[in-house]
Parts: structure tokens; sequence; C-alpha cells
């Protein structure tokens, strides 16, 4: 008989199976860059991996395995690894599970460290990355062929929310060869409102200093896929390559962070959508994307893959990049600033700020217009943020 799975809070609260042995109720901080042996037959059984056990905090320590165990299960993977930020899990993974010689394929609308670190940085190492309209399932067989290694995107895509279908994605790759690696970033929904694993998908990446801690105040990432995976992304990506280690202090924030995170998210959808609308009401605005709107191009895909639409809208400012920022600098309530899922309201320009090592060229084919604003809906009152937009856009 199958066991039932637990509500989403229910594991997140008590996701993990690492228990103090002075009995306290949330996992210590395990502040310590060693661990001791009781001998040396003990050591070299651990150094083989003949035993379980800690080594050394490169390689985990209890504070970051609770953690680990708690993402994994609301993410239905078999094992997670948290790392430093959200670029180490990029990076420690793609190193990980590609060489030179070897290709990958991305959508053309990636977070901008992302983007730079495929086209301007793999190249150096002899991998090739194409980048195609992921929606399109003609360009994406086409593109396929026998030095596919990776396939990689983001839905909702970082920053205009393109939504791209999981499941069909993953079932063209796979029937192609089953081989290759469809690896998804799931920052912007978080494992509340989609579950990328579930709906085909090998890999799955978080940013967990936007969401899933949720405060603002520390940087962390983590992925998750069956245990094999992980295990290679810790002992080549993290232990020999990237050094991307996250230390239990944050490890800690994190595991906090989590407890609350689907309470925080639906209040996060709830103000979205009704920033949303008014935005759609407002004859300064060009353009809204959030996938909660019957306009997006992507909302039919979004209904059928996520349980919510996320926290996050985007809007084209009539008038361009000035006018946008004529916005930007006037808002009062929400705050001028790169990142997201925090529990403040965060806005920011992403042609100049957070993907401006794009050329304007590759902007304009990310979908990414010079008047584009990121909105990252926080838990304020949402009539005090529809309001303080409203000041904003009666400066231009």
């Amino acid at each position: 008989m199958e066991k039932k799975r637990k509500g989403f809070s229910t594991e997140a609260i008590h996701g993990s199976t690492v228990k103090d042995q002075y009995g306290a109720l949330v996992t210590p901080i395990y502040n310590t860059s060693t661990f001791v042996f009781d001998s040396t037959a003990q050591g070299a059984a651990r150094f083989a991996q003949e035993e379980e056990g800690y080594i050394y905090s490169r390689l985990g320590t209890p504070t970051c395995t609770a953690l680990e165990e708690t993402l994994a299960k609301l993410e239905g993977g078999e094992a997670a690894l948290v790392t430093a930020t959200g670029m180490g899990a990029v990076t420690a993974t793609i190193w990980t599970c590609i060489s030179a010689g070897q290709e990958i394929i991305a959508d053309k609308t990636l977070y901008g460290c992302t983007f730079e670190f495929f086209e301007h940085h793999l190249s150096r190492f002899g991998v090739k990355v194409h980048f195609i309209e992921m929606a399109d399932e003609e360009e994406l067989k086409a593109t396929l062929n026998e030095n596919t290694r990776i396939v990689y995107l983001e839905t909702p895509a970082n920053p205009n929310l393109k939504i791209i279908d999981i499941e069909k994605t993953a079932s063209i790759v796979h029937a192609y060869n089953p081989e290759i690696r469809v690896i998804c970033d799931n920052t912007f929904s978080s494992p509340v409102l989609q579950r990328p694993l579930e709906l085909g998908a090998d890999i799955v990446l978080h940013s967990c200093t936007k969401y899933i801690n949720g405060h603002g105040d520390l940087l962390a990432g983590v992925v998750v896929s069956d245990k094999q995976t992980i295990h290679d992304i810790l002992m080549i990506g993290i232990k020999d390559m990237t050094g991307a280690v996250l230390a239990p202090n944050e490890a800690f924030l994190v595991a906090r962070g989590l407890k609350t995170l689907e309470v925080r998210m639906q209040r996060h959808c709830e103000s979205a959508m009704k920033i949303a609308r008014y935005l759609e009401t407002n004859d300064k605005v060009e353009k809204v994307f959030y996938p909660g709107l019957e306009s997006h191009e992507g909302h039919e895909i979004a209904k059928k893959q996520m349980d919510g639409f996320g926290g996050m809208v985007s809007f084209i400012v009539k008038g361009g990049r000035e006018k946008a920022a004529i916005v930007a600098d006037n808002v009062k309530v929400a705050t001028l600033a790169v990142s997201l899922g925090a529990a403040e309201t965060l806005l920011e320009h992403p042609g100049s700020m957070t993907h401006s090592p794009l050329t304007e060229e590759e902007l304009e084919a990310a979908g990414i217009a010079p008047g584009l604003i990121r909105y990252s809906v926080g838990l304020e009152n949402v009539d005090d943020l529809i309001e303080d937009l409203k000041q904003a856009f009666e400066k231009i």
C-alpha cells in the first residue's frame, strides 16, 4: 500500500529525520569545520564511502542534512544538496553533468547570470550552448542532437514570466534520448506551486535566497534529483570544482523560513493577482506579464502545471526605459532593489540591472523590453502597494 503523502506545511515543518542527541526541537547549528572519528578504520571507511557519517563540513553537516531531507520531500525528489548561492547550484550542477565537446539547449529567457555563464564562459571550455524558443516544439526537436547532454529552462522565466510546458518538453527530450538531463529552475514558483520532477524533469534548482528562505537576509541554493545525481554533484561539482558550500548558519535560517513557505506563498499569490489586475487597467502600462491573467500567453499551461500563479508580476511602462525609471525611482512602499521572494516588495529594471550583461539584441531575443519592470510582490497590505504604484505612475 502506497504511503499517503502528508500536506506541504506538515512536511516543511516535520520533513527531516535528523534528531539532536539532546532532544532539541529545532536542529541546531553545527558550527564545526571537521568531525571526529572513533578510529582510523572508521575514518578510512568514511573516506571510502563504505560507512555513512560526516567527515568535513565541505561534504555536509547535520544542519544542512536536515534542510536537504525536507527540500527533497517537498520537491518529490530522492535527495537534495544545498549550496552557497543559487548560482552555486547552477554551476555545480552543470559542471558535473557536462564535458568538453558536449552541448546544452537552453531557453532564450534566463536569469542574467545564468545566461552569462552559458553564453560567455562555458564556451571557453568547449561546451556549446544553443538558445532556442523552448515552447516551439519543432525548434526543440530540430536542435536535439547526439551531443546534447542538458536541456535547461526556467518557468516562470526571469524576468518576463514566460511559461514553458515542462511535461511536454521532458517528453520530447526523453523520447529522443532518455540520458539527456532536463533541468528546471523552479525559483519563481517554489515547490508550493510547482514540482518539475513530478512533470518529468530530471533535476530541479532553486535560489533559496528567494521564496524558500523568504526574508531577504541570506544567500543559498539547492539542487534536487535522484540520489546518484546528487551524490555526483556533491563529490564533483561542490567538493572539487566550485566549493559552493552552504554554511550551517544559513542552512538553519533557510530551514526556519521554509516552515512558513506555504502560508507566505498564499499571500504572495493573492496580492500579485490584485496588482496584476490593477496594472491591466493602467493606461500608462503597455503590457502586464502574470501567469494568472487570461491575457498571459502561457496562462493555460500555467493552470495545468502550477497550483497557483506566484508572487512575481512584470510590466512594460509606455515610453521605454526613461518612463520605467520614473516609476521605479518614485515608489515609497516598494523598495528599489534586485532579488525577490522577500517579505518586502522589491522592484527592479532588468535591462539595466539583473540582465545588464545581455546585449540589446540578446535582450530583445529574450523578450525583455526597455520599459520592463520586474515587481516582486511582498507581504505588505495589497491596497498600500497599489496606492504606491498609482502615486509613482502619477510622476510620469
